[in-house]
C-alpha cells in the first residue's frame, strides 16, 4: 500500500493511496498514529479506507510529509558521492567510510511536501539538492542484527536532503557537523510506500534495485540506482539501534546517491560551480522507481538576522 498526508479544504488527514487519487481515513486519524499502532491495524484501516471512504482525486489535495518523524538520520552509504565531494577538497575516501555507515541527526522540523517551494537559507549562496530514499522504521527495537532489522522498516519515501552549501563548509571547520548547512528544509514524499511493495526491486545482494533520476528545470543532472549503496537498510537500521533505540516514524536517509545526485559532487569533479547553484525559480524534480516523484521550487528566503562573533577569551 502507499500512505499519504495531505491538506483538504483546510484540514489536514491521511489516507491510502491509489492510481487515482486518494481515500482518506477518518477525521483525527494521523499515519504516524497508525505506524505506532502497529502494521496490522494501519493495513487495517488503509483497507477500510478504501471500501469506505470518497475518493480524492490528487489534484485536489496539497501533499503533504508522510508523517513528522521524531528523528531524522542521514547516512552517507554511495562512495561514488563520498568520492566526489572529496576531490574537491583535494582528498580522497578516507578509509573509516569503508569500516561503518555514519550518518548524523538532521532537523526533523524541516519536512516539507513533495510540492512546496523551497526558500533559499538565509544568508546561502550555494544552495543545492540531495536525491536520496529514506527508510521509515516501524516497530521500536534495539542492538539490532540486520536480520531482526528488516521487521522494524514500514516503508520507504523520497528524501531530498536540501543543503546550504557554502553555510555547511562554514561549520565543517569547527568539526560540529553539519547544522545550519542542513537545517532550513527536508522534502519527505511524495507517500509512504510499504516494504512489501519494493520487494520485486530486490536483489541477490538485498540492495534495492530502484532506478534514481534528478532534474533542475527539465534537464536531467544525475541518474544513480539503488542498488550502489555500500550498506542495505537493514544494516542502517541494525548500526543506528547499536545502544539505543530505534522508535516507530524514525527516518533513515541513504545518503544523496552518485553520479550527479548533487550539484555539490559535480562541484568537486569538475573544479567549478558549474552547474550553478540553485536560485530563486528553479525547480527540482526527483524521480524514485516505485516510489513516485517529488518536485519542489526554490524561492527566496529571509535575510539573516545578524549576531555577534564569538567574545574571545583567550
Amino acid at each position: 500500500m502507499k500512505y499519504a498526508t495531505f491538506l483538504h479544504d483546510g484540514e489536514q488527514r491521511s489516507g491510502v493511496v491509489t492510481d487515482d487519487g486518494v481515500h482518506p481515513f477518518d477525521v483525527g486519524v494521523g499515519l504516524l498514529g497508525l505506524i505506532e499502532a502497529g502494521e496490522s491495524e494501519l493495513r487495517a484501516v488503509g483497507a477500510r479506507a478504501l471500501t469506505g471512504a470518497p475518493r480524492l482525486a490528487l489534484a485536489e489535495v496539497r501533499l503533504l510529509p508522510p508523517l513528522q518523524p521524531p528523528t531524522v538520520r542521514d547516512f552517507m552509504t554511495f562512495e561514488g558521492h563520498v568520492a566526489g565531494i572529496a576531490v574537491g577538497y583535494g582528498d580522497t575516501v578516507p578509509e573509516e567510510w569503508y569500516a561503518k555507515p555514519a550518518f548524523y541527526f538532521t532537523n526533523p522540523y524541516a519536512m516539507i511536501g513533495a510540492h512546496d517551494d523551497v526558500p533559499v537559507p538565509p544568508g546561502c549562496r550555494r544552495f543545492d539538492f540531495e536525491l536520496e530514499v529514506a527508510a521509515v522504521v516501524g516497530r521500536a527495537g534495539r542492538d539490532l542484527s540486520p536480520k531482526e532489522a528488516q521487521d522494524h522498516i514500514i516503508g520507504y519515501t523520497i528524501l531530498n536532503d536540501w543543503s546550504a552549501r557554502d553555510l555547511q563548509g562554514q561549520e565543517m571547520k569547527v568539526k560540529l557537523g553539519p547544522a545550519k548547512g542542513k537545517d532550513s528544509a527536508t522534502t519527505l514524499g511524495p507517500w509512504l510506500v510499504t516494504a512489501d511493495e519494493l520487494d520485486p526491486y530486490r536483489n541477490a545482494e538485498g540492495f534495492l534495485d530502484l532506478e534514481l533520476t534528478v532534474d533542475v528545470n527539465g534537464v536531467t543532472i544525475g541518474q544513480d540506482t539503488l542498488a550502489n549503496m555500500a550498506w542495505t537498510f537493514e544494516e542502517m537500521v541494525a548500526y543506528a539501534s547499536r545502544g539505543t533505540w530505534v522508535r516507530p516514524g524514525d527516518v533513515l536517509g541513504s545518503g544523496t546517491c552518485g553520479n550527479g545526485g548533487c550539484l555539490a559532487e559535480l562541484w568537486g569533479r569538475g573544479g567549478a560551480l558549474e552547474p550553478p547553484p540553485l536560485t530563486y525559480g528553479d525547480t527540482v524534480t526527483i524521480t524514485a522507481q516505485g516510489l513516485g516523484t517529488i518536485s519542489n521550487t526554490v524561492v527566496e528566503g529571509v535575510a539573516p538576522l545578524p549576531i555577534a562573533s564569538a567574545r574571545r577569551r583567550l
